[in-house]
């Protein structure tokens, strides 16, 4: 991923909030982050040499998503958008008339939120800094976790990396989880069967690859050439992330398909999975004096 150079042809996050909208719309309402990104960057129609600036030097996580979370969370605190635990953002009604919305408005009305007694004029100053302050911690804590995994997983050795896939993939269901990389075997680390309902069983190839940058559509050729005739499917991991031809070139008609797991879908997964990966939640006392009264 590239640095962070020159961000001046990237849309600000308060551009972003309409076609997040937009966005959700067109998957019917609701979607994880990876689709809602997608598909924004779709109809934002940004380049790849945009979408490839990182956030910050270890580069795990692009500008373009970090302003996108700012969006996501603007119309949450709007209340246009919910989120679940696990990672599924969803339109709160249906019937949201896009035309209708005003980008301005939204980010104002968040910023309200915090008005206090302040002057005026000194008020307004600290409304948006707070709201701003609060909003990019709240962004920085859902993706600072992500970041420190990743870069462990950067200092692990290849031989180690190749068993985390093998665990991961025997704890999503999968069996006779076989490493099997070898030199000049056209870059396949493993093997492995996954089965449908108990009834269809598919065979799978692997190939895990730790890396920073972006993963390109003649790695993606490079993989199915060398999975041609030996399975079903094909599954591609990286602790960095694809470039849009990449997607296109996984998914293209007429070739053997080929499912892509990035470094944020391979930190969610170990998560849900809780392979080192554990969440403390931590329990909050709630006093209803409403409850006391009507007694």
């Amino acid at each position: 991923m590239a640095r962070k150079k020159s961000i001046s042809n990237i849309p600000t996050y308060d551009e972003l909030i309409i076609p997040t909208v937009n966005a959700l719309k067109r998957l019917g309402g609701s979607g994880s982050v990876e689709e809602i990104n997608s598909k924004v960057f779709e109809i934002a129609n940004l380049p790849d040499e945009v979408l490839q600036i990182s956030h910050n030097e270890e580069g795990t996580l692009g500008e373009v998503e970090y302003r996108l979370a700012w969006s996501r969370t603007y119309l949450k605190k709007f209340g246009l958008l919910e989120n679940s635990s696990r990672g599924i953002w969803a339109l709160s009604k249906s019937d949201i008339d896009v035309s209708k919305l005003d980008q301005n408005e939204i980010v104002k009305f968040v910023r309200d939120q915090n008005k206090n007694v302040e002057p005026k004029e000194k008020q307004a100053r600290i409304n948006s800094n707070q709201v701003e302050i609060e909003i990019d911690e709240e962004v920085n804590d859902a993706e600072q976790w992500k970041e420190h995994l990743l870069n462990i997983l950067y200092n692990i050795s290849p031989a180690a990396f190749e068993r985390l896939a093998q665990r991961l993939l025997r704890e999503s269901g999968f069996f006779q989880v076989e490493v099997t990389g070898k030199v000049g075997d056209g870059g396949i680390d493993g093997k492995g069967i996954v089965r449908v309902s108990g009834l269809l069983s598919f065979h799978v190839i692997f190939q895990c690859k730790r890396y920073k940058g972006s993963v390109t559509p003649s790695q993606i050729r490079d993989f199915r050439g060398a999975m041609q005739g030996r399975a079903d499917k094909g599954l591609f991991i990286t602790t960095g992330s694809f470039t849009r031809e990449a997607v296109k070139e996984a998914t293209r008609d007429g070739a053997p398909p080929i499912d892509l797991i990035d470094g944020d879908l391979l930190c969610d997964k170990l998560r849900e999975l809780k392979l080192g990966v554990d969440t403390i939640v931590s329990e909050t006392i709630n006093i209803r004096n409403e409850w006391f009264n009507n007694l």
